[in-house]
């Protein structure tokens, strides 16, 4: 995809959307609707995207260094895209909002890659109950809808099947989390999916 700076209309526009996906009403999927709870991470990243569709790029570039989000991403740095603190801080200084937005997704999508990863990880350790290990994977569920919810507008612009695949694999481990007896093993292979295609996003799509 081209590089260059979108017009501002259509940067509001894009921003727009992407806000109706992050911040708006519950999201309803194969499963059920709500709205994930916001932590220090998910609520910078919308402070950030409120400041970009605004305009201020002084704001967001501000709230980006003093943020919950690059301390994450420095927490992170080993599993992330080498550079990328640079790149988002970078593109946020030169005002190019499509090229932030592009490196928030890839932030976004390595985190929830990690999460199913540590998921499907906690899910194998047979030393623990079923019951309890399928406990702690709908923690790890519910931290992952809460960030993929934020970039999932980004994902789906760039790549439709990754976003497909990804809110259909969560669809099937929510699934599998509501059996009875509990069945942790079921829920690996979604996992699984979601990591896969989330390693795909960020080792590919680059372009802003």
């Amino acid at each position: 995809m081209a590089s260059s700076r979108l017009a501002p209309v259509v940067v509001a526009a894009c921003f727009a959307a992407a806000l109706a996906a992050a911040a708006g009403p519950a999201r309803a999927h194969h499963v059920g609707i709500y709205v994930p709870r916001d932590n220090e991470i998910s609520a910078n990243f919308k402070q950030l995207k409120f400041s970009l569709l605004a305009g201020k790029f002084d704001v967001a570039a501000r709230l980006f260094e003093t943020g919950a989000l690059k301390r994450e991403l420095r927490a992170r740095a080993a599993v992330l895209p080498s550079g990328l603190e640079t790149r988002i801080g970078a593109a946020l200084r030169a005002r190019d909002a499509r090229a932030a937005e592009t490196g928030l997704m890839l932030f976004f999508a390595a985190l929830v890659r990690e999460l199913a990863i540590e998921a499907d990880d906690r899910l194998a350790d047979a030393r623990a109950p079923a019951a309890a290990r399928v406990a702690r994977a709908n923690k790890f569920l519910e931290a992952i809808w809460r960030y993929y919810n934020l970039v999932d507008f980004a994902v789906s612009e760039r790549d439709p099947k990754a976003a497909a695949a990804v809110r259909l694999a969560f669809d099937d481990a929510e699934s599998a989390a509501r059996r009875t007896p509990p069945a942790p093993d079921r829920m690996r292979e979604p996992l699984q999916r979601i990591a896969r295609v989330l390693d795909d996003v960020v080792t590919t799509r680059r372009d802003t």
